[in-house]
């Protein structure tokens, strides 16, 4: 069963990336992995729900490179900073473009709800509450610093990948990002 979901969701990304998802018909998703519709409708219930499942793997992905950019950095605040521009940054990235950030808004509806966003939200509560306990932070409320930041990284993200030229759009979003969340720090 975990061979057959692998299956559809390396599919699924291979078609959603070339056709788009309203374009990629469900038997052609199958029939490039030698599975039937049934497969799919067992697996994810429809064709949306298949995006679900690919736009889920492709954050988690995005998750993992944002980390990984933030191992890189002296101190907390520099992760944290770094964090959001490396994922701001990933909307350069054709796959991630497309799938994650134009057609997953378009048909699943708002990313801040996708459960995918609720574990980088409780890692940027975390690095916040530890600045916080460091006094490096304003007097501000965690969670509420948390989700705007949250919310700023998701939406440059969004607009980079649907501007007109994404290449120039995104040092503007990077630096903006990191002027407001610097905001945060006392003087």
């Amino acid at each position: 069963m975990e061979d057959t979901r692998a299956k559809l969701i390396a599919a699924g990304r291979k078609a959603f990336m070339e056709k788009g998802f309203a374009e990629a018909s469900m038997d052609d998703l199958t029939a490039a992995v030698g599975l039937t519709r049934g497969a799919l409708y067992h697996n994810f219930g429809d064709k949306k729900g298949l995006l679900a499942a690919v736009v889920a793997e492709l954050d988690g992905e995005m998750a993992a490179k944002a980390r990984q950019a933030a191992a890189a950095a002296a101190n907390t605040w520099d992760a944290l900073e770094a964090e959001g521009a490396a994922y701001i940054e990933l909307a350069l990235d054709p796959e991630v473009q497309r799938i994650v950030l134009l057609d997953g808004p378009a048909f699943l509806g708002d990313p801040s709800q996708w459960p995918s966003q609720s574990a980088c939200l409780e890692e940027t509560r975390q690095a916040l509450s530890a600045l916080a306990a460091q006094d490096r932070l304003r007097p501000v409320d965690i969670e509420v610093a948390a989700r705007l930041l949250n919310g700023a990284a998701l939406n440059a993200a969004l607009w980079v990948a649907a501007s007109a030229d994404p290449q120039a759009a995104l040092p503007r979003a990077i630096e903006a990002f990191k002027a407001m969340a610097r905001g945060l720090l006392r003087d």
